[in-house]
């Protein structure tokens, strides 16, 4: 019982004491009316002491020079990648009006009921219901690839690739 009594007792004036020590300290509240004034040398002063204070963007003077670094590739900017895409357009465009024309042609002999050599290929996929849908649709994706080229044109002429790169010249 005693323990007891003696332990509530410490609980107690230990409890009062921690608010008072803490009180009898000096506040770390600097004078708000007095703005503080750092200089270059202040800061230098900083350096000296870690963990104070971290200054960021502070060029080494002494230090050597980046070496620059080689540029990164940029397609857009190669005129043999602008060739090479000119010649992959040209090739689907060809594809295209070659497809075009076949269709066209297997219609004609159709109508005037000659015998047909080729056919059209239905697995190919896209290919519409009616022959002027089919015609359309072929149509289409050779106005879709002409416009492609005319777009990398455009894209080679805004980075001064010369135009005679795209045909090959």
């Amino acid at each position: 019982m005693t323990r007891l009594l003696r332990t509530s007792i410490s609980l107690a004036l230990l409890s009062v004491a921690i608010p008072l020590r803490a009180g009898n300290r000096p506040l770390a509240v600097t004078d708000s009316q007095t703005p503080a004034v750092w200089t270059n040398d202040d800061l230098e002063k900083l350096h000296d002491v870690p963990g104070l204070i971290s200054i960021v963007g502070q060029i080494d003077e002494e230090g050597p020079a980046p070496e620059s670094e080689p540029r990164p590739y940029v397609e857009t900017q190669d005129p043999e990648w602008y060739a090479q895409q000119a010649a992959n357009l040209q090739d689907e465009l060809e594809s295209r009006q070659a497809q075009l024309s076949d269709y066209l042609q297997a219609i004609e002999d159709a109508r005037n009921l000659r015998d047909t050599t080729g056919g059209i290929n239905f697995a190919e996929g896209a290919i519409a219901i009616t022959l002027e849908d089919g015609i359309d649709l072929l149509e289409w994706r050779v106005e879709e690839t002409r416009a492609a080229f005319d777009d990398l044109e455009d894209l080679a002429r805004r980075n001064g690739i010369p135009p005679g790169t795209l045909r090959g010249q």
